[in-house]
């Protein structure tokens, strides 16, 4: 094993940042650090993670409804999603293996970074360039899909790599505010935008014109342009990582080993989803995805298992890709990491909960699809916007922990407008206030969280720790709001918006508790980073 050594920028970058270890920094000092070039690469960045995500199943949902396809057609196509549920899976290779000629001219980073792009760019492309016609072009259709959930849930993996490895701790919060605000911009372009450029271009619910959708796909595989240039432009992280000196069979090995367990994966997910029995019932619909998502998780590892008892695969490669990173987080907070997992996994239960009805709920108060894409999709997603730059300054501004706890309450609390909006029906003034502080108050809180996690992750195994802490960040709540809608008609909107406030509350406590028992022991250190 060897120890790259390559410097920082920055010689705080081995330490814990100023706002978890307890210093304030002014109003104006936190500003200022918005001013940082780095921030603005990150704005940049993040139009380039935002841009595919709605290309892949909204916007495209909307196109195949216009082409007459029917919702179960339709919903398949979710499946390409899959990809940003399992980015932690082929993490590890995206870390290590080393891109022939790309790597050696532009890093590690960078390299993965650009090929990520430019196949995100080369898959929505395609997709325009099919007419969906027949079962046979939404074969080809959903190829493509599938390739760009992978490819953006790729480029999801480098850019948050590069934003931890670019600057030092303290500097994480501006980073991650200007992150997610270009990722709302991004969202805003491929969704509102896109659906605005197909109408523009003549493709409508009552007449579908599939030259609209193509010039549409087009433009949004140009905008990806951005995101290149930007990764052409920028240096590559120069930080401590741990290295191993491989063979080239060794990598060849470790992609062998994911391809097969990955076309695993995806083969009992489907044959799964064909044995179980067609259900009108929410909770058995319900229940047979998670059978499907946790019986293709489990025939997945196994496979792998197989395969290195088999010894197709060194053991050791294995551990040093995927083990050691988990290993390394376990070793550094002990059994505090309990306190930690737990917060992770319930920090953003009451908004995603409640987000899981949020539009079923407009309409049925009597709202147009017109009202709602100009409310949430347009609105809503510029209140997001500015949360997330909100979020950012908090935590630059105040202790980590305490910018935790200002995003935990107003999350929560947020949610007690759509009681209030439940009473007074199809009204604008009360549906505008409820999503401008529902959407403010996300932004805030998802990019406090996304500094938090950053904070938490060692810098020697960034990528690889972040991509399982971010799955594991929506993991729960995604898996209650599955229940949500048998919540509703069972309880009332009132009673169930209600409920994701008052879930939030105990959220409150594990931050009390990570506060106390883990960050104020210094765990964020162990970067190790080598200065020169």
């Amino acid at each position: 094993m060897e120890i790259s050594k390559q410097p920082v920028s920055n010689d705080k970058a081995a330490l814990p940042s100023e706002s978890s270890t307890g210093t304030k920094k002014s109003w104006g000092e936190a500003i200022k650090a918005y001013m940082d070039k780095r921030a603005w690469v990150m704005l940049l960045l993040g139009f380039s993670s935002g841009l595919p995500y709605l290309l892949i199943f909204s916007s495209l949902s909307i196109w195949l409804k216009e082409a007459g396809f029917d919702i179960k057609i339709i919903t398949m196509f979710s499946w390409a999603m899959l990809g940003y549920s399992f980015k932690f899976v082929w993490s590890p290779l995206v870390n290590a293996v080393p891109i022939p000629l790309l790597t050696k001219m532009l890093g590690q980073r960078r390299s993965w970074l650009i090929v990520a792009q430019i196949v995100v760019a080369f898959a929505i492309f395609m997709l325009g360039s099919f007419n969906p016609t027949s079962d046979v072009v939404l074969d080809y259709m959903a190829f493509f899909a599938v390739l760009l959930g992978f490819s953006a849930a790729t480029q999801d993996i480098v850019i948050d790599a590069y934003r931890i490895e670019i600057a030092e701790k303290s500097m994480q919060p501006v980073l991650s505010g200007m992150f997610m605000a270009g990722y709302r911009i991004g969202l805003i372009v491929a969704g509102a935008g896109a659906l605005f450029l197909a109408e523009y271009f003549g493709s409508t619910k009552a007449t579908y014109n599939y030259a609209a959708w193509q010039q549409t796909y087009y433009i949004m595989a140009s905008l990806m342009l951005i995101g290149v240039v930007t990764t052409l432009l920028i240096k590559e992280p120069t930080v401590t990582r741990v290295q191993h000196e491989r063979p080239m069979s060794d990598y060849f090995q470790l992609f062998l080993l994911f391809l097969i367990s990955v076309i695993a994966l995806i083969a009992s997910f489907i044959v799964i989803g064909h044995v179980l029995p067609e259900t009108e019932s929410k909770f058995l619909g319900f229940v047979y995805e998670s059978i499907k998502f946790i019986g293709a998780v489990v025939i997945a590892i196994s496979t792998a298992l197989v395969l290195l008892k088999a010894k197709i695969i060194k053991k050791q490669v294995a551990v040093d890709m995927w083990v050691a990173p988990i290993q390394d987080f376990f070793i550094r907070y002990g059994k505090k990491a309990v306190w930690l997992i737990l917060l992770i996994g319930l920090y953003r239960i009451s908004d995603i909960v409640a987000g899981t009805t949020s539009n079923l709920f407009y309409v049925n108060l009597g709202f147009s699809k017109t009202d709602i894409a100009l409310a949430v999709k347009t609105f809503g997603m510029g209140m997001s916007i500015v949360g997330g730059i909100l979020g950012g300054l908090l935590a630059e501004r105040f202790k980590i922990m305490n910018a935790m706890l200002i995003g935990a309450i107003l999350a929560s609390a947020s949610n007690l407008l759509f009681v209030i909006l439940a009473g007074k029906g199809h009204d604008f003034f009360y549906m505008y206030s409820a999503v401008m502080f529902d959407n403010l108050a996300s932004g805030l809180a998802s990019a406090i969280f996304v500094a938090f996690l950053s904070v938490l992750t060692n810098i020697r195994f960034s990528m690889v720790q972040y991509a399982l802490l971010s799955s594991l960040m929506t993991l729960t709540p995604k898996i209650l709001g599955g229940y949500s809608g048998a919540m509703v008609e069972t309880m009332g909107y009132p009673a169930f918006f209600t409920f994701t406030a008052l879930i939030g509350i105990p959220v409150l406590l594990l931050i009390y508790m990570v506060d106390k028992h883990v960050m104020s022991q210094d765990a964020t250190r162990g970067d190790n980073i080598t200065h020169e």
